[in-house]
């Protein structure tokens, strides 16, 4: 069974749990997906095959070229995206999303499934200021720690490890700060980012945490000594083949159209 093919059966035997559900949406965003198409892409173009429904426009992807291949019956044009870009592209324009159709996961994604998840994976951290005056324990939920595990490990090497820390701040308020450890240039953002969609993702109800990027000096010992560590190492890059599909390589990335 494929990671996506998993978070689907423990929602189907959990229907009214919504942290299968949102585990489930996370792995659809996380993962890579085979979009049928109507043609070979050309010129960074791909054209998703549309297929008109009772209740509308959908497309269709599979988490498997098998799955892709069990349904189509013949070879067909694909392209290989990361379900995150498929929900983005196509948000607003009133088409859903067959997952994995002739499979035991399949199911439909209507269009405002598909807009509401393009406007989470969108959602950007707000920038804010505060100054921390004492660390303490953190309280965090062992799922929480669970989901920011599985985010952080596509970033490793943007930053030396991430630790966790309950803090008070000079206005009197107090919460949890998340600092990322010798984080790279420009990496902010990203590393924001992935911390907001665990937060979502993990169910945890009004969940807020603070993130920063700190050198390695007394605040991050502090924190070294009160809070959690998360170790992000850095992958191991294998030997890349040449693109089989487009969306495969980073440098091309794909338009639908």
């Amino acid at each position: 069974m494929t990671p996506l093919d998993k978070a689907y059966a423990a929602m189907a035997a959990h229907p009214d749990d919504d942290t299968a559900r949102l585990a489930f949406y996370e792995r659809l965003a996380d993962g890579e997906l085979v979009l049928l198409l109507e043609e070979e892409a050309t010129g960074g173009n791909v054209t998703p095959r549309i297929f008109p429904l009772e209740d509308g426009p959908y497309v269709l992807a599979f988490d498997s070229e098998e799955k892709m291949a069990a349904f189509s019956g013949s070879i067909a044009a694909y392209a290989a995206l990361p379900g995150r870009v498929i929900a983005q592209q196509l948000a607003g324009q009133g088409t859903g999303l067959g997952l994995n159709l002739g499979a035991d996961s399949a199911m439909l994604l209507p269009p405002e499934a598909v807009d509401w998840l393009a406007g989470t994976l969108g959602h950007a951290p707000e920038a804010a200021e505060a100054t921390p005056v004492a660390f303490h324990a953190p309280q965090v939920p062992q799922r929480l720690l669970d989901a920011l595990g599985q985010k952080l490990a596509p970033a490793g090497g943007l930053a030396s490890h991430a630790l966790i820390a309950g803090v008070s701040y000079s206005d009197g308020r107090r919460g949890h700060l998340l600092a990322f450890i010798g984080a790279r240039d420009g990496a902010e953002e990203a590393l924001a980012r992935a911390v907001g969609e665990a937060l979502t993702f993990s169910g945890i109800e009004a969940g807020e945490m603070d993130v920063v990027c700190l050198p390695d000096g007394p605040a991050a010992r502090r924190m070294t000594e009160l809070g959690l560590r998360l170790a992000m190492p850095a992958p191991v890059a294998p030997e890349r083949p040449a693109p089989t599909a487009p969306g495969r390589d980073p440098e091309r990335p794909p338009r639908l159209r």
